[in-house]
């Protein structure tokens, strides 16, 4: 039987196609933009004729009906990483998070540690080889496919089909739907001062020929504007946005310097303009592999001279960073910072860099503390963490004792805090 003819086969409308899922079934959405907005509205719309089923995902951007406590008996959300939508429900209790690596929930779900019954995604038009892209977001999604039950795919020609490891067979999909909707935008924040000057200080960090992992935000597009100037770029990266497309059309991206493969960049989901999707579109510099080959540190680590930047919410003083959490309030995930902080720590030459402002709330509060808050969610360990970098300097940790710890990072904290920091670290035997 040919492509076309199972694909009309298959294709069918949304409120049929949500009927393929059961009672206690966990359904696997992709990371951010990846989300199949047709199918979830449907899915919310009929949610209470479900019992027990769970959506799992990564950074949900979009608050479908079943982001509701009323129901959450016949359809939950389970998050891999708290966004917009999951956020208020994480902080009051009524939706649980799994705390994971971002490079392991591949593994969890092959191992049957996560379950996998039904994958919903969005999916770029299908080739004439019978191959969808699901460039959008390869994560932890292909993995998923591969387990489960039942692979439903929202089509739309508005996702850019992308090389790499993020094709699925029209033999692999039991429904699809079509929609011709725009793909969400993520615009670029607002760039304020002290970005700016965070973005300095890591731009200096940066040699040329390095590999960037960069991420969304304030910082990382602060960090961007700094590198313009910047020869042979490469990118071994978690997300790809705005900021890297920008890089590669100012030619300072080209990934000749990359030791492992070289003249490639590489992402495992997208999160940006319209544009950017346009960019992705059948680039051959560009491939979305799965987030177990582009997290993992032994071959992100393969690049010399890698530079993982990734912001945080809390530093101590001997190193700890809290990046997911304010004291035991959930905030957002453990993501990939951890995975890319011990690839960029393998790296001949690397530099694992975390930014945050030094202070929080109108500068009443110091982010830079004697002691996490208690409760706060370590996400990168004092055994990990090499650069911090606050508006106020660059303090590098890694190799360091734990008073020269302390005294670097008091030095990069705001002056307002800096004599409260240094009784504190006297009485806790740090100075």
């Amino acid at each position: 039987m040919s492509a076309h003819t199972l694909y009309l086969e298959k294709r069918t409308i949304a409120a049929e196609a949500v009927r393929l899922v059961r009672d206690n079934d966990v359904i696997i959405v992709p990371t951010g933009v990846g989300e199949p907005p047709t199918l979830l509205a449907e899915l919310s719309e009929q949610r209470r004729s479900f019992r027990g089923v769970e959506i799992a995902q990564t950074l949900p951007l979009r608050k479908f009906g079943y982001f509701d406590p009323d129901t959450a008996e016949h359809i939950r959300h389970t998050s891999y990483f708290f966004g917009p939508a999951s956020r208020p429900g994480g902080q009051d209790g009524w939706i649980d998070y799994v705390p994971a690596y971002f490079s392991e929930l591949p593994v969890l779900i092959e191992r049957g540690l996560n379950r996998a019954d039904v994958v919903f995604s969005m999916a770029s038009e299908m080739d004439e080889h019978g191959y969808f892209s699901l460039s959008l977001g390869a994560d932890y999604t292909m993995a998923a496919i591969a387990k489960a039950r039942a692979v439903v795919l929202e089509v739309n020609p508005n996702v850019p089909y992308a090389h790499g490891n993020c094709h699925v067979h029209i033999s692999q999909v039991t429904a699809l739907i079509e929609s011709e909707d725009p793909i969400l935008e993520v615009g670029l924040p607002k760039i304020e001062p002290v970005q700016a000057a965070i973005g300095k200080y890591v731009g200096e960090l940066v040699p040329d020929g390095a590999t960037l992992q960069i991420g969304f935000g304030g910082i990382p597009d602060a960090v961007v504007m700094q590198l313009t100037e910047k020869r042979d770029l490469g990118v071994h990266t978690e997300m790809i946005g705005d900021g890297i497309m920008s890089l590669v059309e100012a030619g300072v991206v080209t990934n000749r310097k990359k030791n492992y493969r070289p003249g490639k960049m590489f992402a495992t989901f997208a999160l940006g303009s319209r544009k950017l999707y346009r960019f992705m579109h059948r680039n051959p510099a560009l491939e979305m592999h799965p987030v177990d080959f582009t997290n993992d540190p032994a071959l992100a680590g393969r690049n010399d001279n890698l530079i993982a930047i990734n912001a945080s919410l809390q530093v101590d003083l001997i190193g700890q960073c809290c990046s997911e959490s304010m004291g035991f309030t959930p905030y957002s995930g453990t993501g990939g910072q951890a995975d890319f902080v011990r690839a960029a720590n393998r790296s001949h030459g690397g530099k694992a860099i975390i930014v945050l402002p030094s202070t929080a709330k109108g500068d009443t509060l110091s982010r830079i503390v004697p002691t996490l808050t208690p409760g706060a969610h370590v996400t990168t360990t004092k055994n990990d963490v090499n650069y911090v970098v606050s508006e106020y300097g660059v303090a590098q940790l890694r190799g360091k004792t734990a008073k020269q710890r302390a005294e670097a990072l008091i030095g990069i904290a705001h002056p307002d805090f800096r004599e409260e920091l240094r009784a504190a670290a006297r009485k806790m035997r740090l100075l």
